[in-house]
């Protein structure tokens, strides 16, 4: 289970290694807007170099375009700016073996998402690139957000996609800020997030670590729903008096599976 994405510029390889050191779950080369158009190449370069060996983690690539795919070639994975048709990731997947995380950044890829979501068998997540989609909506307030990030929620998860990891949060000193949002997120059905600053990555492990409470309620419904299974109930009621039933198993299980993390 990935929780934390540690981004870095493809034109910065003295920090590669220290990002696979960071504690992260995967680390992102990045190709793409970390990198100024002069540097391209030289980017290319250092990250073809680093995927050439072996790392203890994975390790994926977000590309500008196909000019970048030799460079990622011994990469994990790709992630796919700015996706807003399913033709756009099928035409990446016919170029490359490895598997695919979409983001979607713009208003047309919102509506699109369930389509990217199931554009082809190499699509591993979806998740959002939200300071674009505030650019492209023309929104500066966060409430505004509420419905896109639902959207990739629910195409996620009608794909049987794992639910999106969230987008990087912009102000590597806000801690706080970054905490509240994490807790947000989590609410919201997202799982993890991407980072620019390994100071970050704590913050956002501890704000996805299920509260003790959260964890004994959910065994208490497992074990509550496979006893009412065995005597032939259809629903079960929890020791804090509300009931329960089957379709509350898999979102049980997943707190059990997030807490299992951190035993």
């Amino acid at each position: 289970m990935l929780l934390t994405w540690l981004y870095v510029p493809g034109d910065r390889p003295d920090r590669f290694a220290k990002a696979v050191a960071s504690g992260a779950d995967a680390v992102i080369l990045d190709l793409e807007d970390a990198v100024a158009a002069p540097r391209k190449e030289y980017a290319r370069a250092a990250v073809a170099d680093f995927l050439t060996q072996r790392h203890d983690l994975p390790v994926y690539v977000r590309i500008a375009s196909t000019a970048d795919l030799p460079a990622a070639a011994g990469a994990t994975g790709l992630r796919l700016p700015k996706v807003e048709t399913a033709e756009q990731v099928r035409a990446i997947a016919a170029l490359t073996a490895v598997e695919l995380h979409p983001l979607i950044e713009s208003a047309a890829g919102v509506e699109n998402a369930y389509r990217i979501a199931t554009a082809h068998p190499a699509v591993a997540s979806i998740g959002l690139g939200e300071a674009d989609l505030r650019s492209d909506l023309g929104v500066t307030d966060e409430t505004a957000l509420a419905w896109p990030r639902g959207r990739v929620v629910v195409a996620a998860r009608a794909a049987g996609l794992p639910p999106p990891a969230m987008s990087v949060y912009p102000d590597v000193s806000d801690v706080d800020g970054l905490a509240a949002s994490c807790r947000l997120g989590r609410g919201q059905g997202f799982l993890g997030r991407a980072a620019i600053h390994p100071r970050q990555l704590p913050v956002i492990e501890a704000a996805f670590r299920p509260e003790p409470e959260e964890v004994a309620r959910a065994v208490a419904l497992l074990a509550g729903v496979a006893h009412a299974a065995e005597a032939g109930e259809g629903t079960v009621v929890l020791p804090d008096g509300t009931f329960a039933d089957r379709a509350m198993v898999g979102a049980a299980q997943r707190v059990l599976d997030l807490a299992a993390r951190y035993a």
